[in-house]
């Protein structure tokens, strides 16, 4: 008389085993298993090749944004018009590279591309609403809280991808963009650099998310303005760009131009993010880490024969 059961041995059984970096239970003699201390997992993991992408990315980031700083008077600079298509033509298949690298190294899969195209959804999605009024900018915050948990490879391809969408979205493409995109991708970058990834929580990781994303936000506001200040015309002595001038004094004009102009913009979005980073941190963190240990990013599947 049968009880219910399947008969054993029909068919072979298929299990995940747990990620790699991920302590197993073990028992303590006379007690219950003790609990694993379960470090955390990134969908996208920075191997050699995956460094080596986002150096190349960051190192032509860099060019792009400070290159005008080393021309000379004779240069004609004009709009980023000019650079701004040939930054973004470098830029797509750079990105492609650090997503190719980081399935080369054994950190991106289906699951991982499915949480960057719903978190970047969302990134997108929040932007407009503050529609950059004095600086109100939501999605900052969620970028922050993405980079941290899902780590420095993810985080800037995330920053670059919402950007982009969110670019598509409010119609706001132009010869700035592909610098957003680089200046987002930095922003998420860091936040997964951010030390004890895996042991810091509660109200000390969320202070340090908030003083991290008031300081990546009037970063990022600044590194824009290096991307358009050099090409605007009409401006007083004492703030414009001067081709060919020493590169101290071009910057001392450039930090007098940020304090003149962008400060009232970058300060309100570095309130919001530490205000949105300790109200719906706790929530957003605990979402994202569950998310992850769900997915079982980094998890190989193994067979098992069937037994007798």
């Amino acid at each position: 008389m049968s009880d219910g059961s399947a008969p054993k041995g029909h068919g072979a059984r298929t299990h995940a085993a747990p990620p790699r970096g991920r302590a197993r239970p073990h028992t303590t003699r006379g007690g219950p298993p003790a609990a694993p201390q379960a470090a955390q997992v990134r969908p996208v993991r920075l191997g050699r090749r995956s460094t080596a992408a986002l150096a190349l990315v960051t190192a032509v980031g860099v060019a792009a944004f400070g290159w005008p700083l080393l021309a000379g008077p004779d240069s004609g600079l004009g709009a980023h018009a000019r650079d701004a298509p040939w930054l973004f033509a470098a830029l797509l298949p750079l990105l492609l590279g650090v997503v190719v690298a980081t399935i080369s190294d054994g950190g991106l899969d289906a699951k991982s591309v499915a949480m960057l195209g719903v978190l970047a959804a969302a990134g997108a999605a929040l932007r407009p609403l503050g529609a950059g009024t004095a600086g109100i900018e939501p999605m900052f915050f969620l970028m922050v809280l993405s980079g941290r948990v899902l780590g420095p490879g993810f985080g800037f391809v995330l920053g670059a991808v919402s950007m982009f969408a969110s670019g598509l979205l409010t119609g706001g493409v132009g010869p700035w963009l592909p610098f957003q995109m680089l200046a987002m991708g930095w922003v998420c970058l860091g936040a997964g650099l951010l030390p004890g990834a895996d042991v810091l929580r509660g109200r000390r990781e969320l202070w340090l998310l908030g003083a991290y994303g008031a300081v990546a936000s009037v970063l990022y506001g600044t590194v824009m303005n290096l991307q358009g200040w050099p090409y605007l015309s009409g401006l007083a002595t004492g703030v414009s760009f001067v081709p060919g001038d020493a590169v101290g004094d071009n910057l001392a004009r450039f930090v007098a131009y940020c304090l003149a102009t962008s400060l009232g913009w970058d300060l309100p979005r570095a309130v919001l993010t530490v205000v949105l980073s300790l109200a719906l941190g706790p929530a957003v963190l605990k979402a994202l880490r569950r998310a992850t240990r769900r997915a079982a990013f980094e998890a190989p599947v193994t067979f098992e024969e069937p037994r007798a």
